[in-house]
């Protein structure tokens, strides 16, 4: 591991680990019509062994529990999984065990797995293709993958958008292009079955207050919208009332793949 990537992953502990609690009970993380449709394109079985990656509030473990004999919710920060463990239990989800485990290099014996998730969360990943690597390890043949996560354009609006992502969440290290995530899909050995791609808003003042944003820095990310070219805000589908940005829109892509 690089002295790069092992900061960016101490990043990532210092953020979650301090506000694990406000991503279980987010509702934007906990809803969306992409957590069904991962079920729906994954097909889980009644006798399938599931691990989801970078679980944060393990809305993807509850959706998939009642389909899966066994789902490990497993994520890189302690504290946020302590959250996660505590709704499990609340939520009466018995065949869901939480573990600690770094998405990079998974502590698990090849060809474990019928079921490998992961949801909004690859872009804190400092080596995306070592994680794909290793998501194609530990699974079985004929075992599927399903990732959720926010892509960006090609050029200067990718660009800005990784920017404004990075000054809200210092965790965060890059979005990547639906075309880098298919390469990295394929270098690893999986065979992509699909891909789909839709917008998600975000309520400004509740995206900027989960990661316990300064007033100052907030102002600065909203100058940073507001003084953009307007291709970029048309982009990004901001919403301005008054002079002052409501809400925007970024990408996310939905990818099914599976192991031959």
């Amino acid at each position: 591991m690089t002295e790069a990537g092992n900061e960016a992953k101490e990043r990532v502990r210092a953020q979650y680990g301090a506000v694990g609690d406000a991503y279980v009970k987010s509702v934007g993380h906990a809803t969306g019509s992409d957590l069904q449709r991962m079920v729906e394109v994954a097909r889980p079985q009644p006798d399938e062994r599931m691990l989801d990656l970078a679980t944060g509030g393990g809305h993807v473990a509850r959706v998939f529990a009642p389909h899966v004999a066994e789902v490990v919710a497993s994520d890189l920060t302690p504290e946020i999984l302590t959250h996660a463990d505590a709704s499990f239990a609340e939520q009466g989800l018995a065949n869901v065990t939480t573990a600690l485990v770094d998405a990079e290099e998974i502590p698990y014996p090849d060809a474990s797995f019928d079921l490998v998730t992961c949801r909004i969360a690859p872009h804190h990943f400092p080596h995306p293709g070592r994680f794909v690597q290793e998501v194609s390890r530990v699974l079985r043949p004929g075992g599927r993958f399903v990732l959720v996560d926010s892509t960006v354009p090609e050029g200067e609006p990718g660009a800005f958008f990784n920017r404004f992502e990075m000054l809200r969440d210092p965790s965060h290290v890059r979005s990547l292009t639906v075309a880098e995530w298919q390469a990295l899909i394929e270098q690893a050995g999986l065979l992509l079955d699909l891909s789909e791609t839709f917008h998600k808003r975000h309520d400004f003042e509740d995206w900027t207050s989960r990661s316990r944003m300064t007033s100052e820095d907030r102002s600065t990310l909203e100058r940073m919208m507001l003084d953009a070219d307007p291709a970029i805000r048309e982009e990004h589908h901001a919403e301005i009332v008054e002079g002052r940005l409501v809400a925007f829109q970024d990408t996310k892509t939905l990818f099914l793949a599976h192991k031959p």
